[in-house]
């Protein structure tokens, strides 16, 4: 008998190719790493490094990259059992720069499209989405066909149960940002929580302004608003509940992923059942972990570490 997931997530997969030289232009870098990445990926890592038992719907090419993908996704504890393999598209590479302390610049190899963008409504397993403890979802897998109709299969396979909403929005997957806007207004009123910084929140309902966009998000139907606000710390709100959680502040080394690890952070704690104010200490805590460190997946911190870093030491000393 298998065993529900208690996170599952649903979206982009693929590798990363990180340069080993910081400060250093990708025409001049002349050393990488090589690391499973995405960002429902890393979310999904980000979990299970918390003990969650995590899995993930996501499509990887028929190439060693694919490969790769299954097998770190295996390693790091995330059951790849949802996984499509797809023959015609190659598994997407992404390279970024490294500028700190908040300079990230990052190259998406993603076209025509990508594999995780090819996995359609007869790819889902709905029973396995049904059962899932939380279900992850991020707008990107809204830009294009035949994903945009799986996810909104899976919303309705939820039927209100625990559903995030990453606004991550990336504008070279879409026409505009209008296109963007349409696909998200469309699934607002099916999910429980949403999450995006300001920039997310002016493309999802207008507003840039933290509190009048966690209300926007809340009227859309959402019952929990999570807006980040950078050195300004997490705003969040339900209709009962407001929550300003301050930035911890932590040497940033790569700045991506640290979004990935406040998303996985984040569902462990709401599934936990515990106070708002804990969830979000320990989310945030959980990014600047990963901030400080090189890669994303395999930077994804575990409990006790959080608890290093929030009880003022170095989680990265004895790393």
């Amino acid at each position: 008998m298998t065993v529900a997931a208690e996170i599952l997530t649903f979206g982009r997969a693929g590798v990363d190719i990180y340069p080993l030289q910081v400060g250093v232009g990708l025409e001049d870098v002349t050393s990488f790493g090589k690391f499973l990445g995405g960002t429902t990926a890393n979310v999904a890592v980000a979990a299970a490094r918390l003990g969650r038992r995590t899995a993930i719907i996501t499509g990887v090419g028929d190439d060693p990259f694919g490969r790769y993908v299954r097998a770190e996704l295996n390693r790091l504890g995330v059951d790849d059992r949802h996984v499509v393999t797809d023959r015609e598209y190659p598994t997407p590479v992404t390279f970024c720069e490294i500028f700190p302390p908040d300079d990230f610049p990052l190259y998406f190899y993603r076209r025509p499209t990508a594999p995780d963008l090819q996995v359609g409504p007869s790819d889902l397993d709905t029973a396995a989405i049904t059962d899932a403890g939380l279900l992850w979802l991020s707008v990107s897998g809204l830009s294009e066909e035949p994903s945009r109709a799986a996810h909104h299969e899976a919303l309705a396979a939820r039927a209100g149960a625990p559903t995030v909403l990453d606004l991550d929005y990336r504008p070279m997957f879409w026409d505009s940002p209008a296109a963007a806007t349409e696909q998200v207004q469309k699934v607002l009123g099916q999910v429980t929580v949403a999450v995006g910084n300001r920039e997310e929140c002016e493309v999802a309902v207008g507003e840039t302004d933290p509190e009048r966009a966690a209300d926007a998000l809340l009227d859309a139907g959402v019952q929990l608003a999570i807006v980040k606000q950078g050195p300004e710390g997490v705003l969040a709100k339900s209709r009962t509940e407001r929550v300003v959680s301050p930035p911890i502040l932590i040497t940033p080394y790569n700045g991506l992923g640290a979004g990935d690890s406040f998303g996985g952070s984040l569902a462990h704690g709401l599934l936990a059942g515990w106070p708002l104010s804990e969830v979000l200490s320990r989310a945030n805590a959980a990014g600047a972990i990963v901030a400080s460190r090189l890669e994303c997946s395999t930077a994804m911190p575990t409990a006790a570490e959080i608890d290093v870093l929030l009880g003022g030491g170095d989680p990265n000393e004895n790393r």
